[in-house]
């Protein structure tokens, strides 16, 4: 089983919360329209493997925290809770909803459309975690996610990531 991550951007965490219930499959389902704008990037989770697409578009090391996503759901647990109670509990089960810093955001929407060949290559060339070595199988998706935030920069709208077991 692979994890399901879509990326995708929206005015602000309210409307993704009330969009929770609705959006059963994740934000980019819903009949003829999705929810939300995004694109679906199976297996890129934010902190890891799109932490690897901006490390090399900002050529620098990789660490942890260059997604700088904060949780939006669920949301905190309340004060004396660990973690899971049971498998019905969405901190065991999911999915999960991330928010991406402005930083990470606007670090893909800068990338210039003729460095996204090698940007591509080199985030194949870091990346265990890709199911491909090649940069021109992920162009398309490197292309996608730096339109996606452009667009949501000209919106003023934040970067998501839903992620689903």
């Amino acid at each position: 089983m692979g994890v399901l991550t879509d990326y995708f951007r929206a005015p602000d965490d309210g409307a993704v919360l009330a969009a929770v219930d609705d959006a059963e499959g994740g934000p980019l389902v819903g009949g003829a329209r999705p929810v939300f704008d995004g694109v679906r990037a199976k297996g890129v989770h934010p902190e890891v493997v799109l932490g690897q697409l901006i490390a090399v578009a900002r050529d620098v090391q990789w660490e942890a925290d260059l997604a700088g996503e904060t949780p939006v759901w669920p949301t905190t647990p309340p004060p004396g809770r660990e973690g899971p109670t049971d498998e019905d509990d969405p901190w065991s089960t999911g999915p999960w909803i991330m928010r991406l810093s402005r930083p990470a955001r606007d670090t893909l929407a800068d990338l210039p459309a003729a460095g996204l060949p090698a940007v591509s290559a080199r985030w194949a060339a870091a990346s265990e975690e890709l199911d491909t070595t090649d940069g021109e199988d992920l162009r398309p998706l490197v292309e996608a996610l730096t339109a996606l935030a452009r667009r949501a920069r000209e919106a003023g709208e934040d970067l998501y990531c839903w992620i689903c077991l």
